[in-house]
């Protein structure tokens, strides 16, 4: 059976992560057996969550799990669509996973409310002496990789902005349509759904969650993914399950 080894859920998510989420909802998607771990962050192959398991071999990153498992199992998660949809598809996922997902982080981090009602509790489990040091130390550290990402050199207007945009744009593609490539869940979904989830997600005080809200589909189409992939969740990110 596949491992995979995730944060746990929080702050009404499925997982804080969306990459995690992303992997767990491509799981569900090929029918594959799986079980989740939280306690393998310290042992995590490229310092990072999520990873996988199969059978002996470790599979980091979201992305090449996907790989993986289409790979191993002879899944095809975009089945039905043309090269240009695959193209697409692929060009959305980076923007979200490369883009609006250090505006996301900006939110949830450096805003002190946010990381107070947030990111703080995950270092409940470290003594408390040292507490502050680790956090400080990692909210360093975690400046210092926006600002070599990019995002980080920006004001908190222009970040806000620059996720806003990624937000319509997920928006205006998504339409009317019931998932995100067309009549029936792909690939995409996966990482979109993880990624819209995260910006709706009601816990945080931010611009950003306000800019998701102002998209109905947006709150729908969450509704949908939940009824088909976490039906005994009831409701992800404030947005109950919908047909």
């Amino acid at each position: 059976m596949i491992t995979l080894y995730t944060f746990g859920p929080a702050f009404g998510l499925p997982d804080p992560s969306p990459f995690v989420t992303k992997v767990e909802v491509l799981l569900k998607m090929a029918g594959l057996a799986y079980r989740t771990d939280t306690t393998g962050f310290r042992q995590a192959p490229k310092g990072k969550l999520p990873y996988i398991d199969d059978d002996g071999e470790q599979v980091a990153d979201s992305t090449l799990i996907r790989w993986h498992l289409e790979n191993k199992y002879r899944i095809d998660f975009d089945k039905g669509l043309s090269a240009e949809q695959r193209a697409i598809a692929w060009a959305f996922e980076k923007m979200a996973e490369d883009h609006l997902y250090w505006a996301l982080v900006d939110a949830r981090w450096f805003d002190e409310a946010n990381f107070a009602k947030g990111p703080k509790n995950f270092f409940q489990k470290i003594p408390a002496p040292v507490r502050p040091i680790m956090v400080a130390f990692v909210r360093r550290r975690l400046k210092r990789t926006l600002y070599g990402q990019g995002m980080g050199r920006h004001t908190g207007t222009e970040i806000v902005a620059l996720g806003t945009r990624s937000i319509a744009a997920i928006a205006d593609f998504l339409g009317s349509k019931p998932f995100f490539m067309g009549g029936e869940p792909t690939g995409a979904d996966a990482t979109m759904f993880a990624f819209v989830a995260g910006a709706l997600c009601p816990h945080f005080d931010t611009p950003l969650h306000t800019a998701a809200q102002h998209h109905e589909n947006l709150r729908r189409y969450v509704g949908r993914m939940t009824a088909r992939y976490y039906p005994d969740l009831g409701a992800i990110a404030g947005c109950p399950a919908a047909a």
